[in-house]
């Protein structure tokens, strides 16, 4: 016999699960008990790491799992630990990022009826009606553990679930007399609880794409986040140029299409303006995006064809949502990017007017590369692109995890940092700032042989919770190099109201409370809670040798660096 604690265990090592993200609490003694007893009889249980604070351990489990494809687990504490994974939940599910996320709850019995029966006086205050409706909305799958007879089955239903797409995380809850339950292990055949397998086209519809772009004047491939799955990335780019079609991405949460490559035609996010490329574009392939444009700001013409291919291409669970397609197709873009290459092989193609759509948008990509080269020269003081272009010249981009919650400064760290390996760019995937230090942890967790460098604006790096982020990282020895563009504020609100009211009263006031003054000494926090090595960069000449001694600390001394280096004031 084993207790359910155990049993809850041993289904999250089956599943995959190398690291369990713990805050734990009163509602969890059946799990560490599980755990010593684990450990004295080398029963291999995955990890479990001490997060300090829940939206910490969600975004580490985010991060491992966006760099390595591989589902982790968090526990949090009841009620209050549900509410305290805050924002995280969100980006976890707009990032269609798989996580099992457990918390106990208050116990059902309290006379001392079962074992594990309220012997606290919280155990009263923590006890509400509806505990999973805390996280429904952000969750693919919700249960509470009623026996702990089934509760590997019930685990690895819900895994199932985060690991299908659209992935994302799944939340069970299990109450204290539960998971104190003795019960008979139970075998489990991991063959039996695959995830979906990738949803291909159906064979005609490839083959009316490919005609499509084929024959088309100026197709144009709109994407956020088909890079998702590295796989897709080399068939984007095996198309693209066998048939000279740009790409515009649109919001981009990953490495989606090299910008280098003279096909690119940069990266929109809220611009307040149209954008040409797609104006122009006669035939447009949205490919995995929950948002191709902004149609108050910028859109196709009225008379261009579109199609759409995605896992989720209706976006169930966002309730205002339309974009006009002639076509749309649920299925795995990796796979059905193959299936189009495949349908190619067997058409001829007019290769002059291939020839003719590249020369075009090369030389929109050129004039794109001289406006980035531009930008990056030195004009007397530290601005993001020069920062970001110095920093390129003393990476290797190819061995490098880049994790970018850099807000206003989102285009920044593309156009001038250029990553262009599948797999090696990231956002969050969601809206809700802080995700950036927890996915670091995570992110040199699953690869730590790679450099990992996040990159935050001043706002976003308060968000994240520096002081549990450093010392996890000291303490679980993933040193990872942290970037601040620190311009003094939160320039995100500024420009939304600046946009709705340009001419108004915000747009004259010298304070819109927006600004960080005085300002934190955000380096000293790491410094004083994970034994980073802090420096802060005013002038362009502190730039160079700041860099060379922070990525010389994270190699060899093997503990952070973070540059706080102040940009223009927002």
């Amino acid at each position: 016999m084993i207790t359910a604690g155990t049993a809850f265990l041993e289904a999250l090592k089956e599943a995959g699960v190398s690291y369990i993200f713990a805050n734990l609490g009163s509602d969890h003694p059946a799990i560490v008990e599980s755990v010593a007893e684990g450990k004295a009889s080398s029963r291999g249980f995955p990890a479990m790491l001490t997060c300090p604070n829940e939206m910490v351990a969600l975004s580490a489990a985010h991060g491992y799992a966006q760099v390595s494809g591989q589902a982790q687990a968090v526990i949090v504490h009841v009620e209050c630990g549900t509410q305290a994974l805050g924002g995280a939940v969100h980006n976890a599910l707009r990032g269609r990022v798989p996580v099992l996320i457990f918390a106990g709850a208050t116990p059902y019995t309290q006379e001392g009826e079962l074992k594990g029966s309220r012997n606290e006086w919280i155990q009263w205050i923590q006890d509400i009606a509806d505990q999973r409706g805390i996280v429904r909305n952000y969750v693919k799958f919700d249960y509470e553990f009623r026996t702990g007879r089934n509760i590997k089955q019930v685990t690895h239903r819900a895994m199932q679930l985060a690991k299908s797409e659209p992935r994302g995380p799944v939340y069970l809850v299990g109450a204290r007399e539960v998971m104190e339950e003795e019960v008979s292990s139970v075998a489990i055949d991991m063959v039996e609880w695959p995830a979906i397998a990738p949803l291909p086209m159906r064979g005609n519809d490839a083959v009316e794409l490919a005609q499509a772009l084929a024959r088309a004047k100026r197709p144009l491939v709109v994407t956020s986040a088909v890079g998702r799955n590295a796989a897709a990335v080399p068939e984007l780019i095996k198309l693209c140029h066998r048939l000279g079609i740009g790409v515009l991405e649109q919001s981009p949460v990953n490495l989606n299409y090299p910008p280098e490559d003279p096909l690119y035609m940069g990266n929109r996010w809220s611009e307040p303006h149209q954008e040409p490329v797609l104006a122009d574009a006669d035939v447009i392939l949205i490919l995995d995006s929950d948002a191709p444009w902004v149609p108050t700001l910028s859109k196709p013409s009225p008379g261009a064809r579109i199609f759409h291919i995605d896992v989720d291409p209706l976006k169930q669970d966002i309730p205002l949502w339309y974009f006009k397609a002639q076509r749309v197709f649920q299925a795995d873009c990796a796979t059905a990017l193959a299936q189009i290459n495949e349908a190619l092989d067997g058409m001829t193609v007019d290769a002059a007017k291939v020839q003719e759509r590249t020369a075009h948008y090369s030389k929109l990509h050129d004039a794109l590369v001289a406006q980035w080269h531009q930008r990056e020269k030195l004009n007397g003081v530290i601005t993001p692109e020069y920062f970001t272009a110095a920093l390129r010249q003393q990476i290797d981009l190819d061995n490098s995890i880049i994790l970018s919650e850099s807000i206003t400064n989102y285009p920044t760290v593309i156009n001038h940092l250029r990553p262009s390996k599948p797999g090696s760019y990231f956002l969050s995937g969601g809206s809700s700032l802080g995700w950036h230090g927890g996915a670091a942890i995570g992110a040199k967790l699953a690869c730590s042989d790679k450099l990992v460098i996040a990159l935050s604006g001043d706002g976003s790096y308060m968000f994240s919770v520096p002081s549990s982020v450093h010392w996890m990282a000291r303490k679980y020895e993933t040193p990872f190099l942290q970037v601040i563009y620190n311009n003094g504020g939160w320039r995100s609100p500024k420009m939304s109201t600046l946009a709705v009211h340009p001419q108004g009263y915000a747009s004259r006031a010298n304070e819109i409370g927006v600004e960080f003054d005085p300002a934190p000494d955000h380096a000293a926090i790491a410094a004083a809670a994970g034994g980073a090595w802090a420096r802060r960069l005013e002038r362009p000449e502190e730039v160079e040798a700041a860099i060379t001694e922070a990525l010389r600390v994270v190699r060899q001394e093997k503990r952070c660096a973070v540059l706080d280096v102040r940009v223009p004031h927002l």
